[in-house]
């Protein structure tokens, strides 16, 4: 039996309330609420002046496990979780093998068996993410896939991506798309515009982004099926799934906190730990993305947590893309959203909390009695600056590096159970 934990005085904030309350949890669930609970529980906690929510769900990572290891395995991946206030994940397919049979989704869930967070392995769209062929999706399903993806490269054939389209309608299976076209891309390794002809390098256009992105709505709305945008970051891509959505398309989309906190300048640094994909791009850029998320054209927000080795990002032109970020998304969300008044803090839920698991069939996240005690207790008005060393990533290519936050998850707490604490 899980020792019984009582949270004092403390602000309980889900999608639906804000209020001050006692908070008893017992065997896994949110036993009660209320003011002045008296219980002789195991722990009490002084809740006062911290903010108790949900747990966050990052429905976009990746742990590069198996097969890549030197820059995250599972169990680093999910103290990287728990330390940013994150009980579930879905993990993206590249792996080696990828993800695209039976064995591979059972040893990832195996794997994160005990640590406190649930992993939800993405199956691949395609044999291997070849893009020939479409995968097994039955016996994916059976093996434990909630959706299916081939996310670090887009599925090229607009034919096969119709087809895993329209089997999902039978199979249930969410399909998420990379969108990128790599014939427009070419090469390219940050977006193209001033800050790229500044420094003599190839640009990646933003025309690849809205280009798929419409390909997949439409292609979408041809059989009737769901679609989910991956990590946007246009204002065209925004645009057009505001439309799509308006026209009753059923299409969701995610972007990451690099999206509406940053821009393509930060690049003049030759710094590869500022190169992701889709790369950063413009204010008018940054100020769309927090246009779409006030409006409900973003759904959620997530982190493509993408972990590589120091001496992989150590040459600018040549590293891979990717950024880290579980431990810093509660914080940068808070500063760049809440902290500004864009957002309240009911939003803040919404997005990281509730909608990941409401678009994944997942089960929706409250503060109420019966549920079950995945919680977060946070103080979000505590300042601090993200120091690359002390990240619990076994990688630290984050683009937060030096930066100020306000915010942070004190206790994680999954199923009932304590998994981090800073306190």
């Amino acid at each position: 039996m899980e020792k019984s934990i009582l949270i004092k005085n403390i602000r309980a904030v889900d999608a639906r309330n804000d209020m001050i309350t006692d908070v008893l949890i017992q065997d896994g669930k949110i036993e009660k609420l209320g003011a002045n609970i008296r219980c002789g529980a195991d722990e009490v906690i002084d809740g006062t002046d911290f903010v108790l929510m949900p747990s966050l769900f990052d429905m976009h990572v990746h742990f590069r496990d198996p097969g890549f290891t030197h820059k995250e395995d599972i169990q680093t991946g999910c103290r990287a979780a728990l330390a940013g206030g994150v009980t579930g994940v879905v993990c993206m397919p590249n792996t080696k093998p990828a993800c695209d049979n039976p064995e591979t989704v059972s040893y990832m869930i195996e794997k994160a068996e005990d640590t406190g967070v649930d992993i939800f392995p993405a199956g691949c769209i395609t044999n291997g993410m070849s893009g020939d062929g479409l995968c097994d999706y039955d016996a994916l399903k059976e093996a434990g896939c909630i959706c299916i993806s081939d996310d670090g490269r887009p599925v090229e054939n607009a034919e096969l991506m119709r087809q895993a389209l329209e089997k999902s309608n039978d199979n249930g299976l969410l399909v998420i798309s990379h969108c990128e076209d790599l014939n427009i891309i070419n090469g390219g390794i940050m977006n193209k515009g001033k800050i790229s002809e500044k420094l003599g390098v190839k640009g990646m256009d933003r025309a690849s982004e809205d280009y798929i992105t419409a390909r997949e709505i439409l292609l979408a709305n041809s059989v009737g099926a769901r679609i989910h945008i991956a990590h946007v970051s246009t204002k065209g891509s925004t645009e057009i799934i505001r439309l799509a959505k308006n026209h009753g398309v059923k299409v969701t989309c995610e972007t990451a906190p690099h999206y509406f906190l940053l821009t393509d300048e930060l690049l003049v640094k030759r710094d590869a730990d500022y190169r992701m994909n889709p790369p950063l791009r413009t204010k008018e850029d940054v100020s769309a993305i927090i246009e779409g998320i006030k409006d409900g054209t973003i759904d959620c927000i997530i982190t493509d947590h993408a972990p590589h080795a120091a001496e992989e990002k150590a040459d600018f032109e040549k590293a891979p893309n990717g950024v880290v970020g579980l431990e810093t998304s509660f914080a940068a969300a808070l500063t760049g959203l809440y902290h500004t008044g864009e957002v309240s803090l009911k939003k803040i839920v919404e997005l990281m909390c509730v909608n990941p698991r409401k678009i994944l069939g997942l089960e929706t996240p409250a503060i109420a009695e019966g549920k079950t005690a995945d919680l977060i207790i946070a103080d979000i008005n505590r300042k601090w600056t993200v120091e690359p060393e002390k990240l619990r990533s076994k990688s630290h290519n984050t683009v937060f590096k030096g930066m100020t936050l306000t915010g942070k998850p004190l206790v994680t707490i999954s199923k009932g159970k304590i998994r981090y604490d800073e306190r």
